[in-house]
């Protein structure tokens, strides 16, 4: 795997990816950025984010579970000290669907943070990443209608 980063001007940076696509990434204006785009650390959170949703929708795809929707809302604390490493992580799966069963939704989050996420398996290395998640029935919404 490759990618490449080009500073762009100030604190403004393009991050280019193997697969031909770009992201702009940006510092606040107290760091001399123009905030144009999300800060690295946050793109790091996103990756995470990204991998581990990538694996639990694979898993709950191959299980024939009736997804609608799936998100993940990732809280994070860092270090106050250089190097602000990530020493907590913690993410909320909220999956929208008709008749998903929980311990489907516990196996798949399991699996890929034990197994198949490489980004939050790494970040594990230096934060505790904790995962919780939250069923809503889209089947409640036909009924009610």
């Amino acid at each position: 795997m490759q990618a490449r980063v080009k500073w762009v001007e100030n604190m403004s940076f393009i991050g280019q990816s193997a697969s031909g696509h770009s992201v702009l990434m940006d510092g606040s204006p107290e760091a001399g950025g123009n905030n144009l785009g999300p800060r690295p650390m946050e793109m790091l959170l996103m990756g995470a984010g990204g991998c581990t949703s990538f694996d639990v929708m694979s898993i709950l795809k191959k299980a024939r579970a009736n997804v609608d929707s799936c998100e993940v809302d990732i809280t994070a604390e860092r270090a106050d000290s250089e190097p602000k490493v990530f020493t907590k992580i913690h993410l909320h799966f909220i999956i929208k669907g008709r008749d998903i069963r929980q311990e489907l939704v516990e196996r798949a989050i399991h699996l890929s943070a034990t197994k198949y996420c490489s980004a939050t398996i790494m970040l594990g290395k230096t934060a505790d990443v904790t995962h919780d998640f939250e069923i809503i029935d889209s089947g409640a919404d036909q009924a009610s209608a």
